[in-house]
């Protein structure tokens, strides 16, 4: 349980950190300082959780007939949601939101796949397991 709390916390300081820079970098997207962008980033985990479930379920035809296209819509109008939440976090259009949208999602996409661990390591060596199988098989052929 120690370890969920510290991976929470870990992602909403990555994800603060890829605010500010994307902030930084992308012209219509401002914040003001770290503490903002902390914010930022609760704010987005706790929109992710709780209403990004409710709009891709209301919205599921419109995604399927745009082949997962509209998904993005949606998470643009995450960021334009924590923009009118925070204060001190400003998005000036929907394209600005729909572009930083996919620039945070691709981020901390790379971001995550280059910190996470190798916790599960299982060693499949097919020559060998298949010589296993091959064993048995014939055992069992034998009668």
């Amino acid at each position: 349980m120690k370890t969920l709390k510290m991976k929470v916390l870990v992602r909403i300081l990555v994800t603060a950190i890829l605010v500010m820079v994307i902030a930084h970098v992308l012209n219509g997207v401002t914040v003001t300082n770290f503490t903002t962008s902390l914010i930022v980033a609760l704010v987005l985990g706790l929109l992710n959780f709780f209403v990004k479930p409710l709009l891709v379920l209301f919205t599921l035809p419109i995604t399927i007939f745009t082949l997962g296209l509209f998904y993005l819509v949606i998470n643009a109008l995450i960021i334009l949601l924590c923009d009118k939440l925070v204060d001190g976090f400003m998005v000036d259009t929907f394209w600005t939101a729909l572009l930083f949208s996919i620039i945070l999602s691709l981020s901390q996409s790379l971001v995550y796949k280059l910190t996470e661990s190798k916790r599960y390591n299982f060693n499949f060596q097919p020559n060998k397991n298949l010589v296993g199988l091959q064993k048995c098989y014939n055992f069992a052929t034998q009668f």
